[in-house]
């Protein structure tokens, strides 16, 4: 198509073609094809010759589709209706593919999308957010991708070997409060944060600036040095700009910063920090330490140590929202909460495990990374105002100022410091120490599992560092407790326990299995586990040798005391560790195993508590309620009283009561010190009870007056109806004079209306049964109103 008004029909022809095509292949699968396939043999044999077209054809189609894109693993094969079922999951996937590639060239061919030029990607336009293509699986950025690691490009390549202090990458200070002061002992900038005073604006309430529409702004591409120097210059005239980071830590040991998104009230800007000169944008500390522009993060302590690590940034003036959000009380603390909450944008969550390093960024990627800042500003706007509006400025030393609280502990965030991970084999201290991860499980090693378990892990270590891998890339930990447990000495076995084995590995398989054998032969004569354990965490025995040992735990052994800390680059481990403890001050042991069944279980009497127990009394466990209606007057006797028997032991087992009867007054026998001696007793008022007797009466009188009525209109010389006999004198039934049920006589109408007006209702007077116990009466304590005891 050379014409633009050529397309409409061309896309008109192409959905016409699809539509049909669709209604066809739904027609037919709603047809029982297999019925008809028992009818005519034909008609089978033509269905299967015309499956096995239809299926050659899409598989040409799809290798067709797939023969010059990214995708790795080769088309799908079909060759019967099983595989498709098999396959569907990659054909999918290709139809995506293609689906995506067909939007981009659409959106190229419309003018929408300019496409680059080599030599316009060489020389960096400030609008490579909307020109940078996209790669034909999205989902490819979902996850780690094998490509070519960036730090090796890197003017300073990653040793990971450092052991001593961690040197700042700072080449010079600006905005220091003492030119020239040297910075290698600490913090470059500590007495700046320390002394910062906010600006006026962070206690103004002000209308929140609206953000400009995601849709109709674009953000800028900064990945050259001229690009980011006029970065730098708009920056200069801001007085609030949105920061974050994007990270990397799967194919590094510590990490790379891979992006940087930078907003302000009217622009965007989205930095490529893999670059090899990445160490060069230290110069934006002009305005990261200017105290006059107060920077706003969201959850931003690992930020800023990934900041001075890498680039040699440190953020004077730093607002977290993170924290606004809990000074707030809100229910949620994370970014997408307050996204949805004051943006009403959900964010694209699924991209937040995506592989940063890969170049070019698709779109989703661009527009999910712009959003962490685009809408911060408008968000702190908001979060100011409320936390102004529920501060209560008038109280002493900022007690009720919420904002001073968001403040102070951003500061303290912006004053953390970066050190170096140095590997402790002895006792695993560190991040990436060992003891984290056993003490985290609930595992007893023996003293080769043990050995084997911080050989392994040691090993993984070194490989990660040497390799510059993530030690969950080289080894997932599961599988060092795997191997500590079965011990391989073969190097079949330790492939078969190590499932799925990474490359290094499998790679590494021989080397790791003398380093196996080795740490099993130590362990003969090395360490028990709980020996080490006990080093690390005092508080808890190894072997108590006697009770007042386990005694002597008591809630001040479990206050935490000074840090460990580095000597000439090694750690010193001190009692700082809040660790599990085998043994608890109250409750005695912790673990109920064979293993810990030789220590003593400390009692009530053993505990050495810094707070008193309450006595222990009946009345801790009366029922409130009860003691407050019904109280008792302590009555001390003058003389010895024999404590009569319990109810249980008076009452034989089989002791049947019966509730009192409607209408009269249960006896009661001498009350003993003002309380009834009939505890199952239930008592009903007097009038109540007069109420019910009345009643019964009136209803007995009725009855026997209808009953005389009935007994004389059918026997007019009954001498015992007229003497109003009652229900158990009835006379006998006499079926010989008794009328044919077959052929009954006849009656007149007059006297069948006579007869009517005569019967009586049986279900008449159903409702007045006698009624239960009113609601005023209340069950009491002792016996339940049952018939049984």
């Amino acid at each position: 198509m050379e014409k633009l008004s050529d397309f409409p029909a061309l896309q008109s022809a192409i959905t016409s073609a699809l539509v049909s095509t669709t209604r066809s292949a739904s027609q037919l699968a709603n047809e029982d094809l297999p019925f008809h396939r028992s009818l005519d043999s034909t008609l089978a044999t033509s269905l299967d010759r015309q499956n096995a077209r239809l299926l050659t054809l899409a598989e040409r189609l799809l290798g067709t589709a797939t023969a010059h894109t990214e995708t790795v693993r080769p088309p799908p094969r079909l060759r019967d209706i099983e595989a498709v079922d098999g396959n569907w999951r990659a054909v999918v996937d290709v139809v995506d593919s293609l689906l995506e590639r067909a939007d981009t060239a659409l959106d190229e061919f419309t003018g929408a999308v300019r496409r680059l030029s080599p030599g316009a990607r060489e020389t960096g336009t400030p609008e490579r957010v909307q020109q940078t293509a996209r790669p034909s699986r999205i989902a490819a950025s979902l996850r780690s991708r094998d490509i070519e690691k960036p730090q090796l490009r890197f003017e300073h390549v990653p040793t990971n070997d450092e052991a001593g202090a961690f040197v700042p990458l700072l080449q010079s200070r600006p905005h220091a409060l003492v030119a020239g002061q040297d910075s290698k002992g600490g913090h470059p900038y500590q007495a700046e944060i320390e002394q910062y005073t906010y600006p006026a604006s962070v206690y103004t309430y002000a209308e929140p600036i609206p953000y400009h529409p995601f849709e109709s702004t674009t953000a800028t591409f900064v990945d050259t040095e001229e690009s980011m120097y006029e970065m730098l210059e708009e920056l200069k005239q801001a007085t609030e700009i949105a920061i974050d980071l994007e990270h990397h830590d799967q194919r590094s040991y510590i990490g790379i910063v891979s992006l940087m998104q930078i907003s302000t009230r009217d622009k965007d800007w989205i930095v490529d920090t893999l670059k090899p000169w990445r160490r060069k944008l230290q110069c934006l500390n002009e305005v990261f330490a200017n105290p006059n522009t107060v920077k706003v993060l969201h959850g931003a302590f690992m930020d800023v140590m990934w900041l001075q690590r890498d680039l040699g940034l440190y953020l004077v003036g730093l607002f977290d929202t993170h924290y606004a959000a809990r000074a707030l009380g809100y229910p949620g603390g994370s970014y997408a909460y307050l996204l949805k909450r004051f943006a009403n944008v959900d964010a694209q969550k699924q991209y937040q495990l995506a592989d940063w390093r890969i170049r070019p960024l698709p779109q989703e990627l661009l527009d999910y990374a712009r959003s962490d800042t685009h809408y911060l500003l408008y968000i702190f706007d908001n979060m100011r105002n409320e936390l102004i509006t529920k501060s209560n400025l008038e109280k002493p030393d900022n007690e009720g100022d919420k904002i001073w609280d968001v403040l102070v502990k951003s500061s303290e965030t912006a004053l953390q410091q970066y050190a170096h991970p140095v590997y402790d084999t002895e006792f695993g201290q560190g991040p990436m120490g060992w003891y984290k991860l056993l003490a985290r499980t609930p595992a007893l090693l023996t003293k080769e599992q043990f050995s084997v378990f911080r050989a392994v892990h040691r090993w993984r270590d070194e490989v990660a560092r040497e390799q510059d891998d993530s030690v969950h890339y080289i080894m997932p930990n599961h599988q060092i407790f795997s191997l500590a447990k079965a011990i391989p000495t073969k190097k079949a076995d330790l492939l078969g326990i190590a499932q799925p084995a990474s490359q290094t590995v499998r790679l590494r398989a021989d080397e790791l299995v003398s380093i196996i054998i080795k740490a099993k032969d130590d362990g003969v004569d090395g360490p028990e586990m709980l020996e080490v354990m006990s080093k690390i965490e005092p508080q808890f025995p190894r072997k108590p040798a006697a009770k007042e040992e386990a005694a002597s735990h008591s809630v001040a052994a479990f206050v935490p005391q000074a840090s460990s800390a580095a000597v000439n680059g090694n750690p010193t481990v001190t009692s700082s560790l809040p660790l599990r403890s085998m043994t608890s001050a109250f409750w005695g042991s912790a673990f109920g195993s064979s293993a810990h069944q030789d220590r003593p279980v400390s009692t009530l009497n053993d505990v050495s508590l810094t707070v008193p127990l309450p006595p222990l009394t009946a009345e801790v466990f009366a029922d409130p309620a009860e003691m407050t209606s019904t109280p008792v007057k302590e009555v001390e006797p003058s003389s010895p009283i024999p404590t009569p028997a319990s109810a249980e032991e008076q009452a034989p087992e089989d002791d049947v009561f019966v509730l009192k009867q409607l209408g009269k007054k249960r006896k009661r026998t001498e009350p003993i010190d003002g309380m009834a001696a009939q505890s199952d007793e239930v008592a009903i008022p007097d009038e109540e009870s007069e109420r019910l007797r009345e009643k019964a009466e009136r209803k007995k009188a009725k009855k026997e007056a209808k009953r005389a009525a009935n007994a004389a209109a059918t026997n007019g010389t009954n001498e015992d109806a007229a003497a109003g006999v009652g229900e158990e004198d009835e006379q006998p039934f006499d079926y010989a004079s008794a009328p044919s049920i077959l052929n009954p006589p006849r009656v007149s109408k007059e006297a069948l209306k006579a007869r009517r007006k005569k019967e009586v209702n049986p279900y008449a007077k159903s409702m007045d049964a006698p009624k239960g116990l009113p609601r005023a009466q209340k069950e009491r304590a002792g016996r339940s109103m049952t018939y049984k005891s």
